[in-house]
């Protein structure tokens, strides 16, 4: 019962965050313009929905890994996550550019 209510706290916690990089940072939504942040070595962190295509995930994760870029596995399907962001569509990948007032880098990462 503990286990659970951490996990809780620690997805508001993420959907916090998340809503002010949206509102005072910068970020790319969806896989092409993720991939190409990644790729031009923009991109500072990424989050991953669960229900994201297995070689997708993958080719994500080891182009971040070659850029040093973090990794974070949001605990929600992409409509879960499209609806953390403050959209009204499904979003499989973010990847966040600027933080602004967020720090969101330091806390998830802290997490893992």
């Amino acid at each position: 019962m503990v286990a659970t209510k951490k996990t809780k706290k620690t997805h508001e916690n993420i959907n916090s965050r998340l809503a002010l990089v949206m509102k005072s940072g910068k970020y790319t939504l969806g896989y092409k313009t993720t991939f190409k942040s990644i790729r031009t070595n923009k991109g500072k962190f990424i989050i991953i929905a669960n229900n994201c295509p297995p070689l997708r995930r993958s080719e994500i994760e080891y182009y971040a890994m070659l850029a040093k870029v973090g990794v974070h596995h949001f605990n929600g399907n992409n409509v879960d996550l499209g609806t953390a962001c403050g959209k009204y569509y499904r979003v499989s990948c973010l990847g966040i550019v600027d933080p602004g007032d967020s720090d969101i880098i330091k806390t998830v990462s802290g997490d893992h």
